[in-house]
């Protein structure tokens, strides 16, 4: 992890020599292609074309594996809320109704089971392009990205502070459990409860939050001692042209729209179901 980039990795890879907007474009158009559908072939096929991408960008595996785990952790609470709440909804959707499971009149289908795997890779195939995206992008160079786009340069600067500063809160709360262990205050598995643990995370979020506020009033009087905002308009010392790779993943993006809106308008693709 680069300090002065944020969560930005720094490698040579074709993903990183390209520009910031391109992969934010990418993003973008990748999201909307995996949102008209509910096709779990789809998903993972594209799943399997985003963590190419990634092992192309070479991302250490450390470095992506806390995202990888809050997704995954996401996405099965997700579907453990569908199976509580809708447990019956994937026979809406499909017309069939085969019970797996019959608790105490709590009935749940093999297709609401189904649902639930094809709504949860459908997550997972949108998480690799987004690593991508935030592993492989300098916080600088995305601002000028953004600046170039037609977003307002103090809009972009702020995402540019707030993208640099990840890893000085991430200190900082390292800091503050550190201080807290000294005084006996327990924050590992074993010292206390779970429930014990969680409300210990809990009560350094204020001195967290108090942390944040002073960075943000010094970094604020900073720039305004500067002259931040006065010119509507401000150059880029880091911006560089758009290149060949630039222009083809543009037109690649834009073509996977453009077939998703194909294939939804001539094969009617709703929820697929073997």
């Amino acid at each position: 992890m680069n300090r002065s980039g944020s969560l930005y990795i720094e490698k040579e890879s074709l993903f990183h020599k390209l520009d910031g907007s391109v992969k934010l474009l990418m993003l973008i158009l990748w999201t909307i292609f995996i949102f008209m559908f509910m096709d779990i072939r789809i998903f993972i096929l594209m799943s399997l074309i985003g963590f190419a991408f990634i092992s192309i960008a070479k991302l250490p595996l450390k470095n992506i594996a806390p995202l990888l785990v809050f997704i995954i952790i996401f996405t099965f609470m997700n579907s453990l809320l569908l199976f509580i709440i809708t447990p019956q909804y994937g026979s809406s959707l499909t017309g069939r109704y085969t019970v797996l499971l019959n608790l105490f009149g709590y009935k749940l289908t093999y297709e609401t089971l189904f649902y639930a795997i094809t709504l949860s890779v459908k997550y997972l195939s949108i998480l690799p392009i987004t690593i991508i995206f935030i592993f492989t992008t300098h916080p600088s160079k995305f601002a000028s990205s953004l600046n170039r786009i037609g977003v307002s340069y103090k809009v972009a600067y702020a995402v540019n502070i707030a993208l640099r500063y990840i890893p000085d809160v991430k200190d900082e709360v390292r800091n503050i459990v550190n201080a807290q262990q000294a005084r006996g205050v327990a924050f590992k598995r074993g010292d206390a409860s779970v429930y014990r643990i969680l409300k210990n995370y809990i009560v350094i979020l204020i001195p967290l939050i108090i942390s944040s506020l002073n960075r943000v009033e010094v970094i604020s009087n900073a720039m305004e001692l500067r002259g931040f905002g006065i010119s509507k308009k401000r150059t880029w010392y880091n911006r560089e042209p758009l290149h060949k790779n630039d222009l083809i993943f543009i037109v690649l993006s834009i073509v996977l729209v453009i077939l998703g809106i194909f294939l939804k308008q001539n094969f009617s693709i709703g929820f697929w179901y073997p």
